[in-house]
This record gives C-alpha cells, sequence and structure tokens, in this order.
C-alpha cells in the first residue's frame, strides 16, 4: 500500500458528503471558530518542527565546550 495522502482517496462525493457531516455536528455559526482551532494548532505544530530542526542543525554549548 502506498503513502497516499487521504485527500487524494477521496472522490468529490466522499468530500462533500465529510463536509455536510461537519455542518451538521458543529452549525455553519460554529465551524469558523473551529477553522481558527485548527489553524492555530497547525501553526503551533509548524513553530514546534521549526525549533526542532533549528536544534538540531545548530550545534549546542556543551558540543561548543568540549572542542576547546
Amino acid at each position: 500500500m502506498t503513502a497516499y495522502p487521504l485527500i487524494i482517496m477521496l472522490g468529490t462525493w466522499e468530500i462533500v458528503a465529510i463536509v455536510a457531516v461537519i455542518v451538521l455536528l458543529f452549525g455553519g455559526k460554529k465551524i469558523p471558530e473551529l477553522m481558527k482551532g485548527v489553524g492555530k494548532g497547525v501553526k503551533s505544530f509548524k513553530e514546534g518542527m521549526n525549533e526542532v530542526e533549528k536544534e538540531i542543525k545548530e550545534p549546542t554549548d556543551s558540543d561548543n565546550a568540549e572542542k576547546q
């Protein structure tokens, strides 16, 4: 099995059905609030990943002290 993103495997009617269920569950007024929360979560996740990459790429202070 290949690792395709879920959105590629979904057809038009499946996406329409998912959106309809979301609207029914949360209501039209709650969806912008829900999407705002999702956006904040994604932003926080990306910032965390960038911080981890930065820590991996930059040598730590203890590494510099050992070399001297």
